[in-house]
């Protein structure tokens, strides 16, 4: 007598997250700063808000610039702040300090902002080089009228961007970052003529 094959048990249904997609974990989208089209559990209820998608590339885009520039002006007032020499040592030494504390907010808020609108924030070191305006230096330069000229050519970059991104996420239905955008302005333009009045001194040339 045969012995009856036994029907395979029944295969348990996947579950689904929210939106009714299946919840394997992983990352099916592009990877890039639009979190919003991840099919993972924890991106189920991801939306870029009242923004279109058009709207939030945009905005995405000035975000992600706008907060690699950040860590690397951060990273670069540390570098100068750490290598300085000679007369204006303490000064600037602290002064920098002082400037970090002003800018290093900015970091988490715009980073924020991003995931706030369905984004993904890009924080990898290789990509903060990619997207930031400001470059970090390998080189030791302990000279302080080359450290204080550096900056402020790099401040009235990064201001110009702010006043620029501010305008242009406005224009994408966005004024709430605009208005992030022009409190940073103002910040960059007081730091750019703090170090200004720092280079007037004649002990410097």
């Amino acid at each position: 007598m045969t012995k009856k094959s036994r029907p395979a048990p029944a295969k348990a249904p996947a579950k689904a997250t929210s939106d009714g997609k299946s919840a394997s974990g992983r990352a099916t989208g592009a990877a890039n700063s639009d979190a919003a089209h991840l099919s993972t559990t924890n991106s189920a209820l991801v939306d870029h808000n009242y923004l279109t998608e058009s709207e939030f590339g945009t905005v995405a885009e000035t975000l992600q610039r706008n907060l690699a520039t950040t860590i690397s002006l951060y990273l670069k007032f540390k570098k100068y702040h750490w290598d300085i020499r000679g007369r204006f040592f303490r000064d600037l030494h602290l002064a920098y300090d002082e400037f970090i504390e002003e800018i290093f907010p900015g970091i988490d808020e715009q980073a924020e902002r991003l995931v706030a609108l369905g984004g993904s924030p890009i924080a990898a070191p290789a990509d903060i080089a990619r997207y930031s305006v400001v470059t970090v230096p390998t080189e030791t330069v302990r000279d302080a009228r080359v450290q204080v000229a550096d900056l402020v050519s790099d401040l009235t970059r990064v201001g110009k961007g702010y006043r620029d991104d501010s305008q242009t996420v406005d224009e994408a239905n966005d004024p709430a970052t605009s208005d992030m955008y022009n409190g940073y302005a103002a910040t960059i333009d007081k730091i750019r003529w703090m170090l200004q009045a720092i280079m007037d001194d004649d002990r410097m040339n």
